[in-house]
């Protein structure tokens, strides 16, 4: 820990606004069983620092393999080389990793794994395939900065998801489900039973074989809470980050202190709860980590910053600087970013609808940062009519604004529900969670494969 310090002095340097220097050293462990049959098997570690130099608003990032004081001397040397400085402590030399080698120490679920693809199996002769996925990885992190103290961190986190296959009619129907948390495997394996993802793979997959073409029109949406946020996440949340504000991509812009959204709505983003995919106690700057209310009661009242975008725009530091490894520098980023809980009851919001769509989980997608435009796929939905759950339907899609929609949601509900990704950025993968009650949208427009 002593050996930190030097870093700390060495990246405190005359003529900078400020800089950090990131030291990793991370253990990954993954195995995929696809059709009764292991077919990856592999575990990495990855060890390495980066370092930033900011002058002004120009940044100089170096990274390096390696975890030693000399490895990050070389970065921080070739950093001031590029920035044109020599001013600065210099680093005693030194071979031996600053972090300890992380570990763990139990072993992946293969034998579980292997029972439950052939459970899956034996439920329908309708399953062609199973698919199921494991990874767990831990974590060794040192923060040392010119701004922030010097941070140290060990993380873990484990996920696991399920796909099937199922045939019907000659044609193939995919279902998915997937758990992840920050918490190391034998905690994780605690609070979630395998057998309950791959079974709800399995219902999807059966579901979609019922399911009847969707119709297509302007109507009512209800996005259940098991939808999980991902609407508000890339329709809203990335426009919320600072950097996109400040380059004027964002529709947010210039709308601080104003009505954003349906009185209803408060938005948060809080990378403080434990356990959740999208938690950490400080970002990659080695800010602590805290709440932060980014719409209440409908108003928008801050953007997620790092250091960088803090100083650009003259906006509160929110602790969301972060990075998927030492080898890239901090953006601004969502952590956990969820909708807070209403006094709805959600299956009164349901049967207010006269004809619609409730939403149960939604796929993949496409947005427009700069407009709020978005087109999102459907992995499960229902037609509603007279308030009632008709039938499932397939091929459906959502088109719409991200603003606009904000304004539109006329209920939001008591059952907040999370739901863990991976979002990209910058050519960065981060874990998030995103969360949300039942809410319902005024108008939406449904794309569906019947007129």
């Amino acid at each position: 820990m002593d050996r930190l310090f030097d870093v700390t002095d060495a990246i405190s340097i005359p003529g900078t606004s400020f800089g950090e220097v990131f030291i990793q050293r991370s253990f990954a462990r993954q195995c995929v069983l696809d059709n009764g049959t292991f077919e990856e098997v592999s575990s990495s570690l990855t060890e390495g620092t980066g370092t930033r130099i900011v002058l002004g608003d120009r940044t100089y990032f170096t990274h390096s393999s390696g975890s030693s004081l000399s490895s990050v001397a070389f970065t921080l040397s070739e950093g001031k080389r590029r920035a044109g400085l020599s001013a600065g402590s210099p680093i005693p030399k030194g071979d031996k990793p600053l972090l300890p080698l992380p570990e763990i120490r139990e072993e992946a679920p293969f034998d579980r794994m292997r029972e439950l693809d052939r459970m899956i199996r034996n439920l329908s002769p309708t399953v062609r395939q199973v698919s199921l996925a494991w990874s767990s990885g831990s974590r060794e992190t040192a923060i040392a900065g010119s701004i922030n103290p010097l941070c140290r961190l060990s993380s873990c986190s484990t996920r696991f998801s399920a796909s099937v296959v199922v045939e019907s009619g000659g044609a193939l129907h995919s279902g998915r489900d997937v758990r992840a948390f920050s918490l190391p495997q034998e905690e994780f394996l605690r609070f979630n039973d395998l057998e309950d993802v791959a079974r709800e793979a399995f219902r999807r997959a059966l579901l979609l074989a019922e399911a009847k073409p969707c119709p297509a029109g302007v109507m009512p949406v209800v996005l259940a809470g098991a939808a999980g946020g991902t609407m508000i996440h890339e329709a809203c949340g990335h426009s919320l980050e600072a950097d996109i504000v400040i380059k004027d991509y964002s529709s947010f812009r210039d709308c601080l202190e104003k009505q954003v959204a349906s009185p209803l709505v408060t938005l948060v983003d809080d990378p403080t709860l434990h356990g959740l995919y999208g938690s950490y106690p400080f970002d990659g700057e080695g800010t602590l980590s805290r709440r932060t209310v980014l719409i209440k009661d409908g108003v928008l009242k801050s953007f997620l910053t790092d250091l960088l975008s803090s100083r650009q725009g003259g906006f509160p530091v929110s602790g969301n600087g972060r990075r998927s490894s030492f080898r890239h520098p901090p953006v601004p980023r969502m952590s956990n970013t969820f909708i807070m809980n209403g006094d709805g009851d959600p299956e009164e919001i349901v049967s207010g609808v006269e004809r619609g769509l409730l939403v149960l989980k939604m796929g993949g997608g496409e947005v427009n940062p700069t407009s709020g435009d978005f087109v999102f796929h459907v992995t499960e939905g229902y037609l509603v009519s007279r308030g009632k759950r008709l039938y499932p339907v397939r091929n459906a899609m959502l088109t719409g604004n991200g603003p606009r929609v904000l304004m539109e949601i006329d209920a939001v509900g008591n059952d907040l529900h999370f739901d863990p990704g991976v979002c990209g950025k910058s050519g960065q993968q981060v874990p998030v969670t995103d969360g949300q009650p039942t809410i319902r949208i005024r108008q939406l427009v449904v794309g569906g494969s019947e007129a």
